[in-house]
Formats: structure tokens, sequence, C-alpha cells
């Protein structure tokens, strides 16, 4: 299985369609929130079905910049994996919305302690699966992933210690922009996308094992 990862578009839905179509060979999309800075449902639901014009399939979660009615509207559209896990093959995919509280005040905040509660609900969704691929839009806390431009770690602590705990075999992130790149927790990779917006894209090779792999337009 073949997938293209992609966070914090942003609006910019024509820089994944020229993804998709320079990729050509691929076999799921994910999308690790921040889809819109503040969009509407009608929006929202444009920008997928752009991407499910590729003919496969998709799966997202909201980002912190997605308004409350994004995630309803991913529900309705039967892409969201927030607190839900979807199995493709031997691979499942599960996920957390929204992005931990911040001084900022963004438009999709929740406690770590709702971060954890969602990523185990999408656990037990994907309980069956060979392969278990995680996708919160928040960076895992003291990284290389979750670095802001003032040298503090932003990220997730309740991400951090649900990889320790659960071993996913993969994590795909986004949310820290200029902190795009792949570590591991406990060994597990971890790959934050990038701006999609700026033609940052991941590639998640799931085979006999898996191979995480920053792409960019650029």
């Amino acid at each position: 299985m073949r997938v293209l990862a992609f966070s914090d578009l942003h609006g910019s839905i024509e820089v994944v369609e020229r993804v998709l179509t320079l990729e050509k060979r691929f076999d799921l999309v994910i999308l690790a929130g921040d889809i819109t800075t503040g969009g509407t449902p009608s929006e929202l639901e444009k920008a997928i079905r752009r991407i499910e014009a590729f003919q496969k399939p998709v799966l997202a979660v909201a980002g912190n910049m997605d308004p409350l009615s994004l995630e309803r509207k991913l529900v309705q559209l039967g892409v969201s994996i927030d607190s839900r896990g979807v199995v493709i093959g031997e691979a499942g995919f599960f996920g957390v919305s929204a992005a931990p509280a911040s001084p900022l005040h963004t438009l999709n905040e929740i406690s770590e302690r709702e971060i954890m509660a969602r990523a185990e609900a999408g656990w037990k969704g994907v309980a069956a699966a060979h392969w278990k691929i995680f996708v919160p839009h928040a960076a895992p806390k003291g990284t290389a992933l979750d670095r802001a431009r003032s040298g503090k770690h932003v990220g997730s602590s309740a991400v951090r210690d649900f990889i320790r705990l659960r071993k996913p075999d993969a994590t795909i992130c986004g949310h820290i922009h200029e902190a795009r790149g792949i570590d591991k927790i406990a060994g597990l990779p971890v790959i934050n996308c990038g701006p999609a917006g700026k033609g940052y894209y991941a590639v998640v090779t799931i085979e006999d094992i898996i191979e995480l792999e920053n792409r960019s337009l650029v």
C-alpha cells in the first residue's frame, strides 16, 4: 500500500491535486488536519470531492483551524478517522482532530485528556489490523516535530504518551509548519508532513515494513 499524506492545506486543494497528478501511483490519501482556515462545511465538502475525484479512498482529521462544524461534515462525508478506526487491507488508520490548548486560542482546541481519549477510541477500531497507523493533527511533544521557531516544544504530550503506550507502527501528523521532518518515539517512526500549502507532503509505503518519506513539489 502506498499512502500520500498531507497536513496544513489551509485551503490549497490545487496543490494536493498537483501532487496526486504527478505521483499517479497511490492507494489512499490522508489529510492530517487544517484542511481549511476557518472554512465552511460547504468549502470542506468541495475540497474532499475534488480529492475523491482521483478515485482513491480519502481519510481525514480536522485541525485546530478547522471549525467544529467541519468535524461534523467529515463524519457526514464518511472520511473522518477522529476517534474511529478504518481498516483497509492489512492496515488500520485512526486519528485525533484538533490540537492542545494554546495561547493563540485557535478554533478547534481540546485538552490533552480529550486527545488521549480520542486516540484510545480510535485504537479500538483498528485492533484487528496487522498495521496500525495513527493520524493526530498535533505533533508529539518534545520531539523534532513540534519545535516552534522560538525553539519551544509546543506539541501534544498526550500524542507522545499514547505512542509510547500503544506503539502504533507509524504516526502521521502536522500542525507545526516549521518542524517538518521524521523522528522516532520509542523506536517508532513519526512524520510531520509539513504545510501542504507550500508543496510539502509525505509518502508512506506499507509492505513488509513501513517506510516514511518527506517530499516536496519545490
